[in-house]
């Protein structure tokens, strides 16, 4: 039996990525381009900037990715490449350059969900066993996934306004501290005390969403009336406080989907994933499921996921053609079980 080799292209916010996955788990490369030093000085992702940043390097990490994997293009079965959710710029460069290879290679597309690559980066962890239930939670998304079977995702509950990695940008921002902010948050958080007692919002309802904009709005307006004030508020109480109120609710609404969607496996991916607070409440308070994080160099943007993705969509045979389009505000389908 040949081998099967998915090369997968990843431009969706402000990391080019391109990855080279061998016979369903094996990485061979999963090369990462980032933005991060661009946009810092903004302190945000600037749409504009990110696709002409994709545009000079996204055929450079394409042959990179082939040379790092010891292949050429006649060895490969297929192309891969996210599709949406993400910046339609920065989506829209990576589909072009995939579906230029693609059909000049006479290779089939699989089109791939950015949030199933997330997903499915916790293959890497261990194997996945279906029905699963998933906390995808990023700078751009906060949703819970009930997944029944591989390549079926279902969303039970999903952010009504913030998500969570975005909040803590901007709480970030607030504070000072350099793009991207969760990181240093995390740190800070752990050296600090919850003295200050924000909002858990939706807590007490039966819903599986979440919101974060009030936690938000609450940290800006302390902050504010503390400068007006001409007071000094401790920056790790904030931290801990700011970051404490997520987890409860994170850890809250994952417990309630648990009880109501019965599962031997709970998935936590996204950028968020890496957050060293959200690990040990999750050791400490899921531990009656097999809690499964990917690798900490898959947990942001990367091809490496796409991939893994991918690898699903071959096997059920869903491939596009060239008319495949951006979808930056691809979702999953929305359900729920009686």
């Amino acid at each position: 039996m040949s081998n099967r080799y998915i090369l997968a292209i990843e431009s969706s916010c402000d990391e080019t990525s391109v990855a080279v996955l061998k016979n369903k788990t094996e990485l061979l490369t999963n090369i990462i381009a980032s933005q991060v030093d661009s946009h810092k000085r903004f302190g945000g992702v600037v749409p504009e900037v990110a696709s002409r940043h994709h545009v000079e390097v996204i055929t450079t990490c394409i042959n990179d990715a082939l040379v790092e994997a010891g292949i050429v293009a006649s060895d490969l079965s297929a192309v891969a490449v996210t599709y949406g959710p993400g910046l339609v710029g920065a989506l829209l460069v990576g589909m072009a350059a995939a579906k230029a290879f693609a059909w000049a290679n006479g290779l089939p597309l699989i089109p791939v969900n950015h949030m199933a690559g997330h997903l499915m980066a916790a293959n890497q962890t261990a194997e996945l066993t279906y029905p699963l239930m998933a906390l995808l939670v990023s700078g751009g998304h906060t949703e819970l996934v009930y997944v029944p079977k591989a390549g079926d995702y279902r969303i039970i509950g999903e952010t009504r306004d913030d998500a969570v990695g975005e909040a803590y940008d901007k709480v970030g921002r607030v504070m000072g501290l350099t793009y991207p902010a969760g990181k240093e948050i995390d740190v800070l958080a752990h050296k600090g005390q919850d003295v200050y007692n924000f909002p858990r919002a939706m807590m007490k309802e039966n819903h599986l969403d979440f919101s974060f904009s009030g936690l938000k709005s609450a940290f800006i307006n302390l902050n504010h009336n503390a400068q007006q004030k001409g007071e000094k508020l401790a920056l790790e109480d904030l931290c801990a406080s700011f970051q404490a109120s997520v987890l409860d609710v994170l850890i809250s609404k994952t417990k309630r989907a648990l009880s109501q969607y019965p599962v031997k496996q709970l998935v936590v991916a996204g950028g968020v994933a890496a957050n060293q607070g959200l690990r040990e409440r999750l050791a400490t308070d899921i531990t009656d499921v097999e809690v499964v994080i990917p690798p900490l160099r898959l947990c942001g943007d990367n091809a490496g996921m796409i991939a893994l993705a991918a690898d699903v969509e071959y096997e059920q045979g869903n491939f596009a053609d060239l008319s495949l389009n951006a979808k930056p505000s691809l979702v999953f389908e929305s359900m729920v079980l009686g």
